[in-house]
């Protein structure tokens, strides 16, 4: 009688674990390690957007930046104000998250993202103008093609 009553209660906590009422949390994104120079505001409004969509990110002040995007491989034609690592791949400049998510869930064969420049209406490029722009995919030689088209 005893071992029955174990046995049902026990039964009875696994079919709660596993029922449809216990349903597991969704994955949190990968963290975002963003560089960036201690004097750049829209790289601070980049890292806001990001959390808000669900990226656990660490801003990495740094004096020379140049010389980590150097390291890093960041192809001069599209360097940015501030880059990033999330996940194996690198994100240059004002990339939005909804693409850097893409780029995780697709994997595809590249190295990262980038936006060139400063493109208002960028995430943290917020503005009462904004422009339309490219969002590239770069691989190890520096060779960009699109990715995604955003703006008006």
């Amino acid at each position: 009688m005893i071992r029955s009553v174990f046995a049902t209660g026990l039964l009875a906590v696994l079919a709660l674990l596993a029922g449809a009422g216990c349903e597991r949390p969704a994955a949190a994104e990968p963290s975002v390690r963003v560089y960036r120079s201690a004097t750049c505001g829209c790289c601070k409004g980049w890292a806001r957007h990001l959390e808000a969509n669900g990226f656990d990110v660490t801003v990495v002040d740094l004096a020379d930046l140049e010389a980590k995007k150097a390291e890093l491989g960041i192809p001069a034609a599209l360097e940015a104000c501030h880059t990033a690592e999330v996940d194996g791949y690198l994100v240059e400049g004002h990339v939005p998250a909804e693409d850097v998510r893409r780029l995780l869930r697709e994997r595809p064969d590249v190295r990262g993202l980038a936006v060139p420049g400063m493109p208002e209406g960028s995430p943290g490029m917020e503005g009462p103008e904004p422009e339309a722009y490219t969002v590239y995919a770069f691989d190890l030689s520096g060779r960009a093609t699109p990715f995604a088209h955003h703006g008006p």
